[in-house]
């Protein structure tokens, strides 16, 4: 960040960190976070010993370290908390996502899963009302052409009357209409094949990965990969009869059958509601190289990622749990959002086991933002221990212990917590250096897209 745009106590305590004997070394524990906008601090020590001979081999303290703290990454998956670890997260979502389409031998999983009838669907909510919007042809209802970035798009035509608490109750339910949508697909094609369910599951599983996302009117919907296997998952291939034709179309009646549905009874004023999808559902076979299309396996990874580091920013709600709606006012939340959110406190002592107040920066919503099957590919989990293993064994290289066997070793250790985040002149430091970082990681990108395409191969 230039010094021009600084705020003189911003400037005054950069100058301060910058000038520090141990500005280096905050600077390589600021890299290894990835640039994180809010490290967590932390005090202790570690001390490595031969199991066999007691020699220590190795000891650390953060007494040595700047200020006293080792900083690491936050791991917040949000894009507007911090964008370097949301980068992160970006990133196993992506390669979760691409291994159970294209496979992945580092992790088990068959380049043949290719082969399996996979589709992309996107289940949107019903109406709650009119709304601004920009409609392929012609103006919105209200009678303008709306701009890409008009504030008014997804905002109520007439706010007395839209369906405020019915909105964030259906964001409420989504989780459990997901579960009865997948319920009745395995109905759905073990009716197609002409078997029982348990006679399916002998044969075929239902594998998927999905992320939700929230539209403009403050609605969650739902993208998901869905793939059919055979019985054991990836690993065998699905009866011949089980095409993506036919999950296409168990997919289009499971939506919208009267099974898949959800009820809230009355309470107090709220009538009984009965939840289900809305009419707009959209199912596309996924291509593995392209057919002209944009459905590729490539372009559906990098979506599904791009809405794993988002929540309901985009609402204009606030990126954390709210404790008084007087807090709009002072962060300016839309009045579409703030009514939106009135609803969930509202309607949280009529509800009292759905959370509604305590979710209500989630516009009601209480789900997962990204969730798989057990067989659709790798874990989250899994690939960050691989990324910890990775500088596991950085770190025995850096201290000579490369040739010496893990089981011979020994880690003692003793960890707190001291704080978290940034003083101000280390947070525009910070960001200099997240930006640094997200610039090689582009360029290296493109020189292996300019090297693969030298080379013929598709990148």
């Amino acid at each position: 960040m230039p010094d021009a745009l600084l705020d003189p106590t911003t400037l005054g305590d950069l100058l301060r960190v910058a000038s520090a004997p141990d500005f280096h070394r905050w600077q390589d524990q600021i890299r290894r976070t990835g640039g994180c906008s809010d490290p967590i601090h932390l005090q202790g020590w570690t001390i490595t010993k031969d199991k066999v001979t007691g020699e220590t081999l190795h000891r650390y303290s953060t007494e040595d370290e700047p200020g006293g703290r080792l900083r690491v990454a936050c791991g917040n998956r949000r894009a507007s908390r911090c964008p370097a670890c949301a980068w992160t997260y970006a990133g196993d979502t992506y390669h979760l996502i691409r291994a159970g389409l294209a496979g992945d031998d580092r992790r088990d999983i068959p380049a043949t899963v290719r082969e399996h009838p996979r589709v992309f669907l996107t289940l949107t909510a019903p109406s709650f009302g009119p709304v601004h919007n920009r409609p392929d042809r012609g103006a919105c209802r209200c009678g303008t052409r709306h701009a890409p970035d008009d504030p008014a798009l997804g905002t109520a035509l007439d706010p007395e009357t839209y369906d405020y608490a019915g909105a964030v109750l259906f964001n409420n339910h989504a989780g459990q209409l997901w579960q009865r949508f997948t319920n009745r697909l395995r109905r759905e094609l073990a009716a197609r094949a002409g078997l029982s369910q348990r006679a399916l599951a002998e044969v075929l599983r239902v594998s998927f990965g999905k992320v939700a996302e929230f539209q403009k009117r403050g609605a969650v919907h739902f993208h998901a990969v869905m793939r059919l296997d055979g019985p054991d998952g990836p690993d065998s291939p699905p009866p011949s009869w089980a095409t993506a034709d036919l999950l296409t179309d168990a997919i289009r009646a499971a939506a919208h059958h009267s099974y898949t549905s959800v009820s809230v009874p009355a309470a107090d004023d709220e009538p009984a509601r009965t939840f289900r999808w809305g009419s707009q559902l959209d199912v596309r076979p996924v291509k593995a190289f392209g057919d002209g299309s944009d459905i590729t396996e490539q372009a559906v990874a990098s979506y599904v990622a791009k809405y794993a580091t988002k929540a309901a920013e985009n609402t204009g709600t606030l990126d954390r749990r709210i404790g008084e709606l007087a807090e709009l006012e002072r962060h300016g939340a839309p009045d579409h959002t703030r009514r939106l959110i009135a609803a969930c406190k509202a309607l949280d002592p009529l509800y009292p086991d759905r959370r509604l107040w305590a979710w209500a920066h989630m516009l009601g919503f209480r789900g997962h933002f990204s969730t798989k099957s057990r067989h659709y590919s790798t874990t989250l989990g899994a690939l960050r221990q691989e990324r910890a293993d990775f500088r596991a064994a950085q770190e025995r290289d850096a201290l000579g212990l490369e040739d010496r066997e893990p089981d011979t070793v020994l880690v003692l250790a003793d960890w707190q917590y001291a704080g978290h985040g940034h003083t101000p002149g280390e947070s525009a430091l910070a960001a200099g250096i997240a930006r640094d970082l997200q610039l090689n990681r582009e360029t290296a990108r493109e020189a292996l897209r300019d090297q693969l395409e030298l080379e013929g191969v598709a990148a």
